[in-house]
C-alpha cells in the first residue's frame, strides 16, 4: 500500500486517523492527499528548480516531504491546527534524519491561511479544498497582491476542487484553467482530479 510505503520511505507519520479538526463551517476536515494521487499529479505536471510551493491546509506535511524528496524544492505548509502543526514539525525532524547530507527546505507556518505572508518567491499554491470559498477568495487576493508587488508566473493546483472554487477562479479572476489531470477513480467520482490554473497577465 502506497500510504505506508511512502511514509516509511520519507520516515514520517501521516496515515493515522485525523483528529481535532475545527468545527467552523469555514474550515473543512483535514485529509491528506493520497500518495497515489500525488504520483499521478507529478507524472503529468512539470516542476523546475525555481518553483516554491505553498500547501494551504498542509496537515502533517505529506506534500512538503513528497515534493522535497523528489525535486529538492522549498515547500511551505500552512496549517491552522496546532495538533497537526506539531506533528508536521515532528515529521520534519524525522525526515531530516532520512535525508542525511541534503538541506531540508521544508517550512511550516502555524496560523490561518489568510494570515500567511506570501513570499515574493512563492509561485505554486496547492489546495485540497481546505476551507470555504470566502477564505479562498481572501487567500487568492493576497496572492494577487503579492504578484502586483513582485511580478512572477503563478499557478494554483486544486485537488478535489469545489465548484465554488472553480467558478470563482474562472469568472472573477485572471486565472485560466490550463490543465486537468484525472485519476483512475474519475469514473466513480468526478471530483477526483487535479485542476491547474495559471495567472494570465494582461
Amino acid at each position: 500500500m502506497k500510504e505506508h510505503f511512502y511514509d516509511k520511505l520519507l520516515n514520517i507519520h501521516t496515515t493515522k486517523e485525523q483528529k481535532g479538526f475545527n468545527q467552523s463551517d469555514h474550515y473543512h476536515r483535514y485529509e491528506a492527499t493520497p500518495y497515489a494521487a500525488l504520483e499521478h499529479l507529478f507524472a503529468d505536471y512539470q516542476v523546475n528548480h525555481i518553483d516554491r510551493f505553498v500547501d494551504f491546509g498542509c496537515g502533517k506535511g505529506r506534500l512538503n516531504f513528497f515534493i522535497h524528496y523528489h525535486y529538492d524544492l522549498m515547500v511551505t505548509g500552512v496549517e491552522m491546527n496546532q495538533i497537526y502543526y506539531k506533528e508536521a514539525i515532528k515529521n520534519k525532524y524525522r525526515y531530516s534524519e532520512q535525508i542525511t547530507g541534503r538541506k531540508n527546505d521544508t517550512l511550516f507556518f502555524n496560523g490561518f491561511a489568510q494570515d500567511y505572508p506570501v513570499n515574493k518567491l512563492d509561485n505554486r499554491f496547492y489546495f485540497f479544498n481546505p476551507f470555504s470559498v470566502q477564505i479562498f477568495m481572501t487567500v487568492i487576493n493576497k496572492i494577487l497582491y503579492s504578484v502586483e508587488q513582485h511580478n512572477r508566473e503563478v499557478e494554483l493546483i486544486l485537488y478535489y476542487p469545489s465548484d465554488e472554487y472553480v467558478y470563482y477562479l474562472s469568472y472573477q479572476t485572471s486565472f485560466q484553467l490550463i490543465k486537468e489531470i484525472t485519476l483512475p477513480e474519475y469514473d466513480r467520482n468526478p471530483y477526483e482530479r487535479f485542476l491547474i490554473f495559471r495567472l494570465v497577465s494582461h
